[in-house]
This record gives structure tokens, C-alpha cells and sequence, in this order.
């Protein structure tokens, strides 16, 4: 008897999961497809595999058992798949990422041009863009987003957090007086942001008493993504709340100067997300651990 492979390792992702929802996913296929391909396995067996109800998911004891034989196998040979790719494999071809506008330009612009040099068969599509795109339905091999992360169908790898800085340029400082705490920031001109995610004035995050906060500030400018911010703070327009990667060498160099630092708000998460299909693809490897090398060694 010969058991389609295929469906075998969709039976265990279902199995796994206890969920043909989350296994369609994260498989990158239909419910009806597993469906279909568990019913045909369960015919070439002779057997009832699953429990099936609107509300719940289990195995049969024919599926426990059929379960604790083909696992082994089917990690095995999903190990030496993972194995040939990972060393087997010279990265090449083109590799399509989104990252945020800011942290494109400050982080992964200068990390993409180490990374072609070495790798002459690869290229890079960088989609620097504040909006979420949606990974799987626009074809991306990843993306790097903040805050939490709510899509299962995608796998998340921790990056090391990014840091929020109030600042200002020390022209607008000796015009307009320094903001000692958070209820001076009503007389001051603070920039904001329209995010482009949900179309909502970005608040601004502080750490008032061991809580988290979020002001919504005002202020006369307010612009569409947040790079433009630099270049109004440093021009001396207003206050700026930014990631503090992006404002360092105006930091270093004086142009801008930090306040309310006795308030500064939680660290920012960062995450790298792709579709589980590339988690072993070695464009990918390559571009991950290039990334999570120079992030971890860039000041934050």
C-alpha cells in the first residue's frame, strides 16, 4: 500500500495543532484540501484517524497510534530537508522584504549593501513602507515589524527592542523654554504623525510613575509617515517623539537635543515575520542572520 506522503504530514500538522484551521495556515493551504487528503487517508488505512465535530478536534486511538509511528518519520525527513537547504544551498534569486521607512533607511539600507556584495546571486526587493502589508497575499519572504504580532499564519523571530526619545533642536529650546514634565508639553509645538496602518494621529508614550502613558499632543505640523520628523525637529519646527536609531547622529552631532528623559517610555518591540514555507529557504538565512547580527551591534 502506498500512503500519500503529503497527506500524512498534513494529518500530523492536524494532529499537532488539534486545529484544521491553524494547520491550513501555517501549511499554506485550504481547510477542504486537509479535509480531503486526511478522508483519503483514512480510506487507504481502513481506519477513522479523527474525531470530527463543529466544535472540537481529537484523535481516535487508531490516530494515536498511526500518530506515534509516522511522527519520527516525517521529522526525519523534515530534518534532512532543512539540512540540504541550509548547507546545500547557495542563496540566490530575489528576496522581497518590507520594513519600516525608518528603520529601511537606518538599518537595513546599509546591511542590505554588505550583504550583495557577498552574496552575488541574490537579489533584494526592500519595500520601505509604514503601511502592513500582508505577507502571504503580496508575496513577501518577509517583513519587519513593531508591536505585537496577531497574523498566525506567519512565524515571528524576536528582534532586540528599539528605544523611543523625546527631542528637540537647541534653537527651538532657547525660543520656546525646555519641557520639564509632561504637562509642559501643552505649550510647546509638538510634530505628529498620521499613521498610515488605521489612519489615527500617532500618541505619544511616556513612563509617568512606573505606568505606561499615551499623550495625544498638539501641535501645528502634522505629516503622513514619520521620517519627515527629523528634518521639522532639526529645522527647529517643534518637539519629536522618534525611534532613537534614526535621530542618533543629529544626537552626536548636537543638532538635536533630548528631553523628558526622565520619562521615557517602554522600548519599542521589533520582529522579523515570514511564512513558514521560508523559514529554511538560504536567501532568507542568510538575510536574518545578517540582520539580527547588525541590529543586535547597532546602538539602540
Amino acid at each position: 500500500m502506498n500512503l500519500d506522503l503529503n497527506a500524512i504530514r498534513q494529518f500530523v500538522k492536524v494532529a499537532d495543532l488539534r486545529s484544521f484551521t491553524l494547520a491550513a495556515s501555517q501549511l499554506g493551504i485550504t481547510q477542504s484540501g486537509i479535509s480531503r487528503a486526511i478522508s483519503r487517508l483514512e480510506k487507504q488505512l481502513g481506519v477513522k484517524l479523527l474525531h470530527r465535530n463543529t466544535r472540537s478536534l481529537s484523535l481516535t486511538a487508531d490516530g494515536e497510534l498511526f500518530l506515534s509511528r509516522v511522527r519520527p518519520l516525517i521529522t526525519g525527513l523534515s530534518d534532512a530537508q532543512h539540512e540540504i537547504q541550509r548547507h546545500g544551498c547557495t542563496p540566490k534569486g530575489t528576496l522581497k522584504i518590507s520594513a519600516p521607512s525608518a528603520f529601511g533607511r537606518a538599518i537595513v539600507i546599509p546591511m542590505v549593501s554588505e550583504l550583495l556584495t557577498t552574496h552575488k546571486q541574490m537579489d533584494i526587493e526592500l519595500v520601505l513602507t509604514d503601511r502592513l502589508v500582508d505577507i502571504v497575499d503580496e508575496g513577501f519572504d518577509a517583513v519587519i515589524r513593531s508591536g505585537p504580532v496577531a497574523d498566525a499564519r506567519v512565524i515571528a523571530r524576536q528582534l532586540a527592542p528599539a528605544h523611543w526619545i523625546t527631542v528637540a533642536s537647541a534653537t527651538y529650546l532657547a525660543r520656546h523654554g525646555v519641557p520639564q514634565t509632561l504637562a509642559d508639553l501643552s505649550q510647546h509645538n509638538c510634530l505628529r504623525v498620521r499613521l498610515a496602518s488605521n489612519g489615527q494621529i500617532n500618541p505619544w508614550q511616556f513612563n509617568h510613575n512606573g505606568k505606561a502613558t499615551r499623550l495625544n499632543v498638539s501641535g501645528n505640523l502634522l505629516l503622513d509617515h514619520g521620517d519627515p520628523l527629523v528634518d521639522a525637529a532639526v529645522n527647529g519646527i517643534g518637539i519629536a517623539q522618534l525611534l532613537t536609531f534614526f535621530v542618533r547622529p543629529y544626537l552626536a552631532n548636537g543638532r538635536l537635543q533630548q528631553v523628558l528623559a526622565q520619562y521615557a517610555p517602554t522600548p519599542q518591540s521589533l520582529n522579523l515575520l515570514y511564512p513558514p514555507s521560508r523559514q529554511y529557504s538560504a536567501k532568507l538565512t542568510v538575510f536574518r542572520d545578517a540582520l539580527m547580527k547588525h541590529w543586535s551591534t547597532s546602538p539602540k
